[in-house]
């Protein structure tokens, strides 16, 4: 039986008890360093880095925190279309090659539209071009990590005499957005090669690409059903890829949720509801308007979803809650109960297909703690002895 993975979210736009007020907590190289150490202690084995106008560069964070622990990994998004794939591929390199191995990356294609068109991404506003452009990226990655010459001897492009460019011959590619011709020369992987590479989206060129590249498709939660359907997708999408192909591919699926867990469902959801209780009402409207403009699909399923549950006070489903939406965007989805009952509805995605969890919850640090303490032990005893 394939392992579950557990990765915590690093709050690099801030930290707090609250939603949609001011971070109380600014986003310090301390503080984020402090949150990465208790993931590390609480049994997790990565860290999310997230990328976006709001956030603090995902790669100046990332060098940071691998370089104060120790076993942690570091996932740094990393948005295509704003940095070449060859050098991206160095960077990650130098990384991977750095921090002993723990280095994966997250391929982020779009998050604000706006804020893409300020960093200059000629794609902002067209979005499954997108995806197109993502799938040449991960291609132009894995084909320059594949096709290593090592580091250069000198600044002139002599070649070292490293292992990974005396084994293979690198491919060559040309496409609508990069070619590549090989070798180049990178750092020697520490890990296997290519880098592990995330992908999430929830149209059907989000599918399609996370079907040819992807090691892991991420999903923002969802209840069940809508999880099921993600699923059945994305292996109609690998079946058809395998059927043009003759290559088989088997990706990880993963889940990005929000977690609280409590001693009593009645202080669970108690405190569930406080985490949007100093939201005034003009940023929850706001927060809303900037959702439906949005071009993204999973954010267009997250809006529904909050539509839905809106009669029901936002419940989503057992110990499901949608009202993070109201002004968070992205994953918001809450899972909330006990720690029997956050254990419980995590096996149920398990159950499902899902082999990756990325975690967040407020404020960060204490969070993470309190999951590793209360869920995470008990997750595992669970999950091994059902499905060992």
């Amino acid at each position: 039986m394939e392992e579950v993975s557990f990765g915590w979210f690093l709050p690099t736009a801030g930290d707090g008890h609250y939603v949609g007020v001011t971070p109380e907590r600014e986003p310090t190289l301390n503080y984020l360093i402090e949150v990465a150490r208790a993931a590390e202690r609480s049994g997790f084995e990565f860290v999310l880095i997230p990328t976006g106008g709001a956030c603090l560069d995902s790669w100046v964070v990332g060098s940071a925190v691998l370089s104060h622990t120790v076993s942690l990994q570091a996932l740094v998004a990393v948005r295509p279309g704003l940095i070449a794939p060859v050098l991206a591929a160095r960077m990650a390199a130098s990384l991977d090659q750095l921090s002993g191995g723990r280095v994966l990356l997250n391929i982020v294609t779009g998050s604000s539209a706006a804020d893409l068109e300020q960093l200059g991404d000629p794609l902002a506003y067209a979005h499954d071009e997108r995806y197109e452009r993502a799938g040449e990226y991960m291609r132009v990655l894995t084909l320059a990590w594949e096709g290593s010459a090592g580091t250069a001897l000198s600044e002139f492009g002599d070649r070292g005499g490293g292992k990974q460019g005396e084994a293979e011959q690198a491919q060559g590619f040309i496409g609508k957005y990069y070619s590549f011709q090989g070798p180049v020369n990178i750092p020697a992987l520490v890990q296997p090669r290519p880098l592990p590479l995330y992908l999430g989206g929830s149209s059907p060129p989000a599918k399609q690409a996370a079907a040819q590249y992807a090691d892991t498709y991420l999903m923002w939660g969802e209840p069940y059903e809508w999880i099921s359907a993600q699923i059945a997708e994305l292996e109609q999408a690998l079946r058809a890829y395998t059927a043009a192909t003759g290559v088989a591919r088997r990706p990880r699926y993963g889940l990005r949720v929000q977690v609280l867990v409590r001693d009593s469902e009645e202080a669970a959801w108690a405190d569930a509801r406080g985490l949007i209780s100093r939201a005034p009402e003009d940023a929850i409207r706001r927060a809303q308007q900037s959702f439906a403009g949005t071009d993204a699909a999973g954010q267009s399923r997250q809006n529904r979803l909050r539509e839905q549950s809106a009669a029901a006070d936002f419940i989503a489903g057992p110990h499901l809650w949608s009202g993070l939406s109201q002004v968070r965007s992205g994953g918001a989805l809450l899972i909330f109960g006990t720690a029997e009952q956050v254990a419980g509805v995590l096996i149920r995605y398990a159950e499902l297909g899902v082999r990756t969890f990325i975690l967040s919850g407020y404020p960060h640090l204490e969070e993470a703690e309190n999951f590793g303490r209360q869920v995470l032990p008990l997750f595992r005893e669970r999950w091994k002895a059902t499905h060992s």
